[in-house]
């Protein structure tokens, strides 16, 4: 009987593992898209949130808000909103607020 070489068995450990992470890449991509969707759809849908300029980043399922709304009221509510989606690991609320001026 003869017993494999010792860098046999790391070549062959290196490549499950490699081979493992190139299918997790891909699968982290579709779920940050499909976040994205979940968050923008539900945030357009809120009518306290709707019409804010709001930017929406996901990056394994972190997602980061940016923009602005109008009251700190909203602010909170797009954090709560987007937390409660599915496959949401954290939020990072970077929303200003902006009060709207009265026009002259």
């Amino acid at each position: 009987m003869t017993v494999p070489s010792t860098n046999m068995n790391r070549r062959y450990v290196l490549t499950a593992i490699l081979a493992a992470l190139a299918l997790t890449v891909p699968t982290l991509r579709a779920d940050d898209d499909a976040i994205f969707d979940k968050v923008r759809q539900r945030l357009n849908n809120d009518p306290d949130v709707k019409g804010s300029r709001l930017t929406i980043e996901v990056k394994d399922g972190v997602v980061t808000l940016k923009g602005t709304v109008t009251e700190e009221r909203f602010k909170a509510k797009a954090d709560k909103i987007t937390r409660r989606v599915a496959g949401v690991k954290d939020v990072v609320n970077q929303l200003t607020v902006e009060t709207l001026k009265p026009r002259r």
